[in-house]
């Protein structure tokens, strides 16, 4: 398919390890940048008090790790290891601060290395609610929220006001709505959207002001639509596992080629984190931690009421998917966690799967062809 101009500029966004987008924000407006790590963030919030949300997800595979192995065990996953790198080789210097939320140990300890590393930053670590079937959690979620907008105000000078949290709220609804509408054409034709272009036109919102990420959303889609492309025959799969570390822009290619079509995944979950639109009505703090624990995706880093088995089960027959490639990190244990969950229930409802590993700096990709050629002919053939 050739290259749309939007493509290519949403490429070369993706690739700058360096920021400087940012930077020209920045430079334009006078205002702060906050990064932060997957696989949540209230954006909303961070956009209200006047400063730009930068996601920080690792150097995809675009930056050797010379400095943060002295920090960081070398076990740990590529995602962690390369964002302290950019960190602290001045790539993201552009940042006036960092938000970290609950993910996993790996996680919870970068934000105290960070603090300690960089202490002319707001380094802030978001204590979400692990029990969501409890009560109080939507309160003690609101008064968390209510802490990190302070932090923020003190560190702007913006007093945050209800009407600039609901105008973010209903911006960042539109843009959900979008990547929403996006995934609504992987579901219904594939053929027209590869999974890499899909991937790329979400990842630009990392940094770009929301307003020009639904812009590009708008244009990208109204073109998408208007493709004749004519369809294969692929395999419908679901890519389960890469919530927090994202796989090289190859792999996702590379599947597709073999004979897929992603029709679901868990990529880029920070700017996909809730099913339907945060209500625009009442307390703003209160509609998004509400939103958060009643709205959620189905997610390894987020105690869910449902059981994973069940909840895997019913996500497969949604998206009418043949099958399950499950994409994991190298080290990343609540992937491998769930993988053991999800295989029990896959092979209850008799449904193939494949278990790839990944990490940021894979560059030979000839085995995962294989083994994806391999397993998409063994349901084609079955």
């Amino acid at each position: 398919m050739q290259q749309t101009d939007h493509l290519s500029s949403v490429r070369e966004l993706a690739q700058d390890v360096s920021f400087s987008a940012v930077a020209r924000w920045k430079e334009e407006t006078g205002g702060k940048a906050i990064g932060h790590f997957p696989v949540f963030a209230p954006q909303e919030i961070i956009r209200a008090a006047g400063m730009l949300p930068v996601g920080v997800m690792g150097a995809w595979g675009l930056l050797e790790v010379d400095y943060a192995d002295s920090r960081v065990q070398s076990f740990v996953c590529s995602v962690a290891r390369t964002t302290l790198e950019l960190g602290l080789t001045g790539r993201l210097k552009e940042l006036d601060g960092m938000v970290f939320t609950d993910i996993c140990d790996v996680a919870r300890n970068l934000s105290g290395v960070w603090k300690r590393n960089f202490p002319e930053m707001l380094v802030e670590y978001l204590h979400l609610p692990q029990n969501v079937t409890s009560a109080a959690s939507v309160v003690y979620l609101e008064r968390e929220l209510e802490r990190f907008k302070g932090k923020l105000e003190d560190l702007s000078g913006v007093k945050v006001g209800e009407d600039s949290l609901w105008e973010g709220i209903e911006v960042y609804n539109h843009q959900r709505e979008l990547l929403q509408r996006i995934y609504r054409i992987r579901r219904e034709s594939p053929w027209l959207l590869p999974a890499d272009e899909a991937y790329l036109l979400g990842r630009a919102a990392a940094q770009m002001p929301v307003e020009d990420h639904v812009s590009l959303l708008e244009r990208s889609i109204a073109e998408i639509e208007a493709r004749t492309v004519k369809s294969r025959d692929n395999i419908r799969v679901l890519l389960l596992g890469p919530f927090c570390e994202q796989p090289p822009l190859e792999l996702l290619r590379i599947v597709e080629e073999s004979g897929c079509y992603v029709v679901d995944d868990e990529l880029l979950q920070t700017y996909r984190w809730y099913t339907s639109a945060v209500p625009t009505n009442g307390n703003p703090l209160r509609s998004l931690a509400e939103s958060y624990i009643e709205r959620a995706r189905l997610s390894s880093v987020r105690y869910q009421v449902r059981r994973r088995r069940e909840a895997i089960v019913e996500w497969l027959k949604e998206a009418r998917a043949e099958g399950v490639l499950f994409c994991s990190a190298k080290f990343c244990e609540p992937a491998l966690y769930d993988y053991v969950l999800y295989k029990e229930a896959l092979e209850a409802e008799s449904v193939p799967y494949l278990h790839l590993e990944f990490e940021e700096k894979m560059s030979a990709f000839e085995t995962v062809r294989m083994q994806v050629e391999t397993f998409v002919e063994s349901i084609l053939f079955a």
